[in-house]
């Protein structure tokens, strides 16, 4: 990970939590109606608005700086920073009223993900971590766990196996039996669970860089581990990606083993 993020911006990412977080607050179980966008996820109003908010945060404090959203697309993606913003990632958990969704917002340095926020503002969760800044859930210290009885002892966490397409769930289920138990649902959140050490490992497939770039560095800053399934360090591209997060990177090569057996 590159050089320290500057506390400037950190305490920026802080600001754009609390924006996007009080227009979730305010949507939240108030019967808000869902579209289908062109790949048939849902979004709402609240997904745009909270976007837009952290949008225009951006534009008056950092005009210089790149903006990839998943609501309102990109500009200036070749700037030195760039701020990665997934306004609800876990729209059908908001659109059934269970607080496991979240806000991410990720930020980019010469396209190396350097800073990430998890913010679930109806828990009033915040995890934050980056370079220089070691992970932190509510302004505690947060660390993965050492995973003492192996892939057997392990729990596994996934969103929803509708995530898996083109027979990649086989795949999944090869880890998942391995493990102590699945744990399903959580989008995010489950992931700034296993930076906190109560979850071992994370698969995911079919996300989009709005999706991981936070991820990125409140794991790696807890002492976890983020990459594709071949282990591989992932890449600021366009695109889908199949991810695996391991609180104790030494699990790493044996999931990596079951997912491509």
């Amino acid at each position: 990970m590159t050089e320290t993020c500057p506390d400037s911006l950190v305490r920026f990412a802080g600001h754009l939590a609390d924006a996007a977080g009080e227009v979730a607050q305010r949507y939240f179980r108030s019967g808000v109606q869902a579209e289908d966008k062109a790949d048939e996820s849902p979004v709402t109003i609240a997904d745009r608005t909270a976007e837009a908010a952290m949008r225009a945060l951006i534009e008056k404090e950092f005009p210089d700086h790149g903006i990839i959203g998943e609501e309102h697309g990109s500009v200036r993606r070749d700037a030195e920073w760039v701020w990665v913003l997934d306004p609800i990632d876990g729209t059908k958990a908001f659109l059934t009223g269970k607080p496991l969704f979240g806000t991410l917002i990720g930020l980019l340095h010469k396209g190396e993900p350097v800073l990430g926020v998890i913010n679930q503002p109806i828990i009033n969760d915040r995890w934050i971590g980056g370079a220089g800044h070691p992970t932190t859930l509510n302004g505690i210290p947060a660390r993965t766990r050492p995973a003492e009885k192996g892939l057997g002892g392990a729990v596994l966490q996934t969103t929803s196996p509708d995530m898996f397409k083109d027979g990649k769930f086989a795949a999944f289920e090869r880890v998942g039996k391995a493990c102590k138990f699945i744990h399903w649902g959580g989008d995010c959140y489950g992931f700034g669970l296993l930076a906190s050490g109560f979850i071992d490992i994370a698969i995911e497939s079919s996300l989009q860089l709005y999706d991981w770039a936070a991820l990125a560095p409140i794991i790696e800053q807890a002492g976890g581990s983020l990459t594709d399934w071949q282990g591989k360090k992932l890449e600021i591209r366009d695109g889908s990606f199949d991810v695996v997060a391991c609180g104790d990177r030494r699990m790493l090569p044996a999931v990596l083993d079951l997912l491509n057996a």
